[in-house]
């Protein structure tokens, strides 16, 4: 891992309690610490990766902030990353998925969201990363709208960095995210701008997915937005321009990579319009999509004890990728 350790800040992490609090650390040590699967039902990284190297992070005044968890849900982020769930090499099958958690841009539903879905990728030979991004209700950021988005360009750059170290095709890295974090999904998947290049090694590979999966997706700042994620993402009264500029409906091109698209229509959270109308986008524009509108499952679609058929929305993801080409 040469080129990681030319600027990791590594860190320690502890596990206290059962849903109580993440505890994260500066650490002099030129290692990188690994984790097991714990017993009990709890489901942990391999390892957590810091995708900014110390002191050059962008849209930071230099704040250290504490990282705080609690009941399964980041609150504050100290330190970027990503959490790694590799799969064994017999296994691989080359393609790489990194995920948003959703918490409406006030918190980090990392469990749920994150590395349940990231341990049911491990199982169908891809590697997962769940992304612990920094929320805009951060008090060390400068522009706080910008620091989601950068946050994710610069974590699939260096998964693709990795990619030799990491057996991952650099064409099969995709994006995935659920609610608010299915937003910043659809942001990176549409956004061409670069907002995370810092002036290193990494900035040379390229932030663009090359898919993208979406449940229960926020995807506009419109009529039909989660209110909730809007005012946390761009403050209470935004201007006309920014609202259009984190409105993904319209801002998908012939560059955006195809979808998998996942919503319930009696979901009373994040309106099913969100993902009809970026669907129609995506067609409208010639990308390849493929949208699934099931009965039931609200605004709780999960990895499993979802009702009825929207239970097969994990079967149906896995024949797209394939179907894709992304697996074999």
């Amino acid at each position: 891992m040469k080129l990681m350790l030319e600027w990791f800040a590594f860190i320690e992490v502890y596990y206290l309690k059962r849903n109580k609090i993440l505890l994260r650390r500066p650490m002099n040590f030129k290692i990188i610490f690994v984790f097991v699967l714990l017993t009990a039902g709890e489901i942990y990284p391999q390892e957590f990766i810091p995708i900014w190297q110390e002191n050059k992070m962008p849209n930071s005044i230099g704040m250290k902030l504490d990282e705080i968890i609690l009941n399964d849900r980041i609150t504050q982020v100290s330190i970027p990353g990503i959490y790694a769930f590799f799969t064994s090499p017999e296994e691989n099958k080359g393609c790489a998925v990194l995920i948003c958690p959703g918490g409406g841009y006030q918190r980090l539903a990392y469990n749920i969201s994150g590395f349940q879905i990231a341990k049911w990728f491990n199982t169908i030979g891809v590697t997962a990363f769940v992304l612990n991004y920094r929320l805009p209700t951060s008090p060390d950021l400068i522009e706080k709208h910008l620091a989601p988005l950068q946050d994710a360009q610069r974590a699939i750059r260096l998964i693709r960095a990795n990619s030799d170290e990491w057996k991952i095709d650099p064409n099969k890295i995709g994006i995935m995210g659920t609610s608010a974090g299915g937003h910043l999904a659809s942001t990176l998947a549409t956004h061409n701008v670069d907002v995370s290049t810092v002036g290193d090694s990494i900035d040379n590979f390229l932030f663009h997915p090359n898919f993208q999966i979406l449940i229960s997706p926020v995807i506009t700042m419109n009529q039909f937005t989660h209110s909730g994620s809007k005012n946390f993402l761009l403050g209470e009264n935004p201007s006309e321009e920014l609202i259009k500029k984190y409105s993904n409906e319209l801002n998908v091109s012939s560059s955006t990579p195809p979808a998998f698209i996942v919503h319930a229509v009696n979901d009373n959270a994040v309106s099913i319009n969100n993902s009809l109308i970026y669907h129609k986008a995506l067609i409208d524009n010639n990308i390849s999509a493929s949208l699934h509108v099931f009965p039931q499952g609200g605004h709780s679609i999960s990895l499993r004890n979802n009702p009825g058929s929207t239970n097969l929305w994990t079967t149906l993801c896995e024949m797209w990728m394939v179907e894709m080409g992304f697996i074999q």
